[in-house]
């Protein structure tokens, strides 16, 4: 009876120190910032959810030469007239009221979003490196002249790094993101699929996924594999405790 005891005992204690070192891993895997995405986590306060838009731009072919599926939303610091007070403003792009334009390179490839009644102009830029056969966003300006605001406002960052991929393949990132581009403009981004070069016809390429998304996929894999172990190490806990106890019986 004293072997049963310290093999439960053995069992309890190994258990409670899984579940310990499980939960610590998920907290730090939680908190931990994406080692190869240079994004950092949205504002807590946020309007609701963009609507996802869909955006072709056509070469000189009349071919899509860029694909984009994405949610957007601006984070804008101006200076507001009803509050006479710098403020910052949640804007929602809605793809209904929004005209897409642009046009492509053999190693650039533009996209152009504009909405009459907010008057806002949007542009994204994508680079390709032709060396590597690797893309990415290396440009967005701005400009916008809401009714609040007492002057218009033009921003351009061209030292960007955004949503990076492999030529003929798009890049996807399912969980939201915060695109910083200058200290007024933030862009935030939801179910984000994105393909500037090498398509083939009208379809995006196989989808390389973000680390958010894969990070976000490795936890509960994690989890699932120590919460297997643990109901493996107590099976065989009693499997054993009860052998010793009927050989004990035996011996008796």
């Amino acid at each position: 009876m004293t072997q049963i005891g310290c093999v439960q005992s053995w069992s309890l204690g190994v258990t409670l120190q899984l579940i310990l070192a499980v939960a610590l891993h998920q907290g730090f895997a939680t908190v931990a910032p994406p080692t190869t995405a240079p994004t950092t986590a949205a504002p807590h306060k946020e309007p609701s959810r963009p609507e996802r838009g869909n955006y072709v731009v056509k070469g000189s072919n009349g071919t899509a030469c860029l694909l984009a599926s994405m949610g957007l939303q601006l984070n804008v610091t101006f200076s507001s007239l009803s509050q006479n007070k710098t403020v910052q403003g949640v804007v929602n792009i809605q793809p209904s009221l929004t005209n897409s334009s642009g046009s492509c390179d053999s190693d650039s490839a533009y996209l152009r979003l504009t909405t009459d009644a907010e008057k806002t102009n949007l542009t994204f830029t994508f680079t390709l490196n032709t060396t590597s056969n690797k893309y990415h966003l290396s440009e967005v300006s701005l400009s916008a002249a809401w009714p609040d605001m007492k002057d218009s406002i033009s921003v351009r960052n061209n030292s960007l790094d955004y949503l990076r991929g492999t030529l003929g393949f798009s890049y996807m990132c399912r969980e939201e993101q915060t695109l910083n581009v200058a200290q007024n403009l933030s862009i935030n981004t939801f179910q984000v699929q994105v393909q500037p070069f090498g398509l083939s016809g009208n379809q995006f390429g196989a989808a390389e996924e973000c680390q958010l998304d894969e990070d976000d996929m490795l936890i509960p894999i994690i989890v699932g594999a120590a919460l297997a172990g643990l109901v493996l190490i107590v099976l065989l806990a009693y499997l054993i405790g009860r052998k010793r106890s009927h050989a004990g019986y035996q011996t008796i």
